[in-house]
């Protein structure tokens, strides 16, 4: 059985790697992102974890796909990932002394049969001084990632607490999505994870 993962992200593949998940394949799906009018951020990762699972089994409909979708969200809005240091710095501003969701929607396909799970992280930011949002900017680490910041890099510093899993806020919960992979019938190649 051959895996693919629908994701462009090196941190998915990262992740995927410590639990002994190799993808036979890289293959990000290409489809519409924009969120709908009045869309609420649970539905909206899970519909698009769904919409590429879709999209890449139609290429290959053989293939066990592995699809995510992370969202950032505060109270019901989504916050995507900053186009400009505008809105990488709003972005922190709204997040400063303040909790906020990460939200991941996970798609397992196989031929006609899906699984699929959302997890959902609750994290809390302290109070960010104008200074730690200008270094932060600087940086340039917040650049492709929801919500503007990422909490396994410079971003740790301003996550005094977290309730829920840490590999979601990275961008793919490890356990859950073992389970589905489990489900499946994959077999995780746990020596090469551990060595």
């Amino acid at each position: 059985m051959r895996l693919i993962l629908g994701s462009a992200s090196p941190r998915r593949r990262d992740l995927l790697a410590q639990i002994g998940v190799i993808p036979d394949e890289v293959r990000p799906a290409d489809i519409d992102e924009t969120p709908g009018k009045d869309e609420l951020p649970r539905r909206y990762a899970e519909r698009l974890a769904a919409e590429k699972g879709a999209a890449l089994a139609a290429h290959d409909p053989d293939a066990l796909i592995l699809t995510a979708d992370t969202v950032v969200a505060a109270g019901r809005r989504i916050l995507d990932k900053p186009a400009d240091e505008d809105e990488a710095r709003a972005c922190l501003a709204l997040l400063s002394g303040r909790r906020h969701r990460v939200i991941t929607a996970v798609g397992l396909r196989l031929g006609g049969k899906t699984w699929a799970r959302r997890v959902e992280t609750q994290v809390r930011f302290k109070r960010l001084s104008d200074a730690e949002i200008a270094g932060y900017i600087a940086s340039g680490e917040w650049r492709g990632k929801a919500g503007g910041y990422a909490i396994q890099g410079l971003g740790a510093a301003f996550v005094p607490a977290i309730n829920g899993s840490y590999t979601n806020v990275v961008g793919l919960p490890l356990a859950e999505t073992a389970a589905l992979l489990d489900g499946a019938g994959w077999r995780r190649d746990m020596a090469s994870a551990a060595a």
